[in-house]
């Protein structure tokens, strides 16, 4: 295979993730969502806008699960997504939005007598063409800017009654992306997700817009999509606390657990495991001997089950040739018995049922680890499927929990793109749809699951806006959760959801009431820390002493410093009984820089004697050293802390060491110091050049280490230290000393 074949085949499979994200999307839903669509080949743009308007403009299957919508869907011929092409005359999108609505009102449906009835669903609108502006007289391409500007109150926030109902999909190219970044800034941060189309640039001419008609051969090949597997525990951003020249980097990767800046969640990533109905095989033995192209042309001829849904079980299946011959032929032996189903037309219940076990087999897929971007839209359609031909459905509260926990698994599913908010919102939803329909008397442990995973989406949604609010609502959920979720029921779900409970508590902390917040995380974590016990879970248990640590050295910065400061060395010390350089090395790393930071701050208090400085800031530089020793030795694997920090940290604690006036070292130790921290400063200082500020203040610590030498060490000690600086970076350390 020559390099443009690797390329062309990475490229296939990025736009297959993103064209998936970007008609998921725009699949929820929601209202007033502006997405931005990037692609410089006109081809495959008219290829990915034509797929959409064939599968969303009159999809198959609604969901069905807010309200009773049977005569929505028996209305005719009104599109949930249009597209246009821009008006090169008079480029203004939302007017042409609103041109086409009043053209064509959504119809009320559900009228009677007594009642007025309702307009139906406003659709949708992708605008292409926005390529053909490149051509136009630069007064057009300012207008069109212009009216970007204009129409940001239409996506506002705020109240102001001027709000279009519709979601708004825009194509554009990558010069036009910038243009509006720098021109239409407000309209820019309204986005709700931007969604990126690899390829090569395609000349606009005339003849290369947007298709008049949609073909369907035309369509986007929805073959194998290489995903890497999403294990039960996803990194959340780092902690990035400045502290007096330090910085405080708490986080682990820890498996089985979610991280959030600097605190773990024990997450229930796999919920109601047990009450899903086990999938019956009925398996046949005419469609057991056929070999997977036989049975992929089968499906392929398929005219019940929807296209969408067919060709993800077909990409499924191309993916999984290693499977066992009874596994592998499972989905589609379910879906050809939909097919049949939907010939006899049965009742809905029974399709209901097949569609369900469909998205069971798909879901234990997805708990075993195969959380590929296919296998998680299968299931995701799969249940939709079911709840839309049965809405009575017993086991409906688990499947509306169910999917709050798939869309929430498809946000966290990599490549994390900016429409991860559009997913949260959304397992929310069904989050909040399951909790309406059951109360904790009729089913406790499902109402207890259910809170504890809205508190994790609404913490993950925190990331996004209004983070305050968003920790509140979790701390509500996982309270909620625990008022059922008992020890006595389940000692470490309970301990896992005390501990989650405490990370939310961790995490309004740093928002408002910091005292009264990080007290009550410290609580949960330790009625956490009594559940596990540390034989039998150490790495879970060496997890929540590392929460309390963190939780305490930030109570240090509020109140009793040096009583905060010695209880979080405790527990990291003990933390580190259990997260050994040979179990979790990347988790002991992240406690050893943690550590090292407590024993500095330590140091630094005014009330700390001066041989217990000297005593703290030796422990510092050990504990550092250790965190960067084993950052070393896992090459290639993804830190929780940020490792140019610690170089940082290190190298001022070896420098706090020598100027210190109670350090007795002889000139040849002082030297060693010095050294040390020099070579600290220059490595963290080598992989700053992409962030000017943290550039900087590193830039300094070099001239402040060299001026010590001077001071330490006389002329020759300071030529010691230019001697190891890069040559480049001379003349502007000569110019401050």
């Amino acid at each position: 295979m020559s390099v443009n074949d690797t390329a062309h085949n990475n490229n296939s499979t990025w736009n297959r993730q993103v064209y998936h994200r970007l008609k998921l999307a725009l699949s929820l839903g929601l209202r007033r969502q502006l997405f931005l669509a990037v692609c410089d080949d006109l081809h495959l743009r008219n290829q990915v806008a034509a797929r959409l308007h064939s599968t969303l403009a009159y999809p198959v299957g609604q969901v069905l699960y807010q309200s009773s919508n049977a005569q929505e869907n028996s209305t005719p011929a009104y599109p949930r997504l249009v597209t246009l092409r821009l008006n090169l005359n008079d480029p203004d999108p939302i007017v042409q939005i609103n041109q086409w609505l009043a053209n064509y009102p959504p119809p009320i449906v559900g009228a009677s007598k007594d009642t007025p009835g309702r307009p139906f669903p406003v659709p949708a609108f992708q605008i292409v063409g926005v390529e053909h502006l490149t051509k136009q007289p630069v007064a057009t391409q300012r207008l069109f800017l212009h009216y970007l500007r204009l129409s940001e109150q239409y996506f506002s926030t705020q109240e102001s009654g001027r709000f279009l109902e519709s979601n708004l999909l825009l194509w554009i190219p990558r010069p036009w992306l910038s243009a509006i970044k720098q021109s239409a800034p407000q309209f820019w941060r309204s986005r709700t997700g931007v969604f990126v189309f690899a390829g090569e640039p395609t000349p606009a001419t005339q003849n290369s817009g947007y298709p008049e008609r949609f073909s369907r051969s035309g369509s986007l090949d929805l073959g194998n999509i290489e995903q890497s597997i999403l294990d039960e525990s996803v990194n959340q951003e780092e902690l990035r606390t400045a502290a007096t020249g330090l910085n405080f980097e708490n986080n682990s990767d820890f498996p089985a657990e979610i991280q959030g800046n600097g605190i773990h969640k024990t997450q229930e990533v796999s919920p109601s495991t047990a009450d899903l109905l086990k999938v019956a095989p009925q398996q046949q033995e005419s469609t057991t001997r056929y070999g997977s192209g036989s049975n992929n042309q089968s499906l392929s001829s398929l005219s019940y089950v929807s296209s969408e849904l067919t060709e993800l079980v077909i990409a499924t299946i191309n993916t999984n040739t290693a499977q066992n011959t009874e596994d592998y032929l499972q989905p589609q032996q379910i879906l050809l018995e939909i097919e049949k189903l939907h010939e006899k037309q049965v009742s809905a219940e029974i399709l209901a049922e097949a569609y369900h076990r469909l998205g069971t087999l798909y879901r234990l897929r997805i708990e075993q680890g195969e959380s590929t971007l296919e296998n998680l839209m299968v299931a995701i359609i799969a249940y939709q499927e079911a709840i839309s031909y049965d809405e009575s459905s017993p086991q409906l509260p688990d499947i509306l929990n169910d999917l709050g926990t798939l869309y929430w698994m498809l946000y966290r599913t990599p490549p994390n793109s900016e429409e991860g908010q559009t997913y949260i919102d959304q397992a929310i939803e069904f989050y909040q749809l399951a909790l309406k329909m059951i109360s904790p008397q009729t089913h406790l442990e499902t109402y207890a699951r259910v809170q504890n995973n809205l508190g994790t989406a609404y913490g993950d949604l925190a990331r996004f806006s209004h983070p305050s609010e968003n920790w509140q609502q979790a701390i509500l959920a996982y309270s909620e959760a625990l008022s059922y979720r008992t020890a006595e029921m389940d000692s470490l779900k309970y301990a896992a959801c005390q501990n989650n409970l405490g990370t939310a508590y961790w995490h309004l902390g740093q928002y408002n009431q910091p005292i009264v917040h990080l007290k009550k995380a410290i609580a949960a974590y330790n009625e956490a820390l009594v559940h596990y016990n540390p034989e039998e879970e150490p790495l879970k248990y060496g997890m929540i002493q590392n929460n309390i640590g963190t939780a305490c050295w930030n109570l240090a910065q509020y109140e009793q410093p040096a009583q905060n400061l010695q209880r979080a060395i405790v527990v990291y010390s003990d933390a580190l009984k259990y997260r050994t350089p040979a179990n979790v090395p990347s988790a002991c790393a992240a406690t050893q820089n943690n550590l090292g930071t407590a024993y500095w701050h330590l140091a630094n208090l005014s009330q700390t004697t001066k041989e217990a400085r000297q005593k703290y800031l030796k422990l510092c530089i050990s504990a550092y050293e250790e965190a960067i020793a084993l950052a070393h030795s896992l090459s290639g694997t993804s830190l929780s802390f940020d490792l140019l920090a610690s170089y940082n940290n290190l190298g001022l604690a070896h420098y706090q060491l020598v100027i210190d006036k109670s350090f007795n070292g002889e000139k040849a130790i002082r030297s060693q110091h010095l050294e040390i921290a020099l070579d600290n400063h220059l490595q963290a200082l080598n992989g700053l050049s992409k962030q000017p500020e943290a550039y900087q203040t590193t830039f300094a610590y070099v001239v402040k280490t060299i001026r010590a030498f001077h001071n330490e060490l006389g002329i020759q000690g300071q030529n010691l230290a230019l001697s190891k600086v890069p040559s480049q970076l001379l003349p502007e350390i000569l110019s401050k000393l």
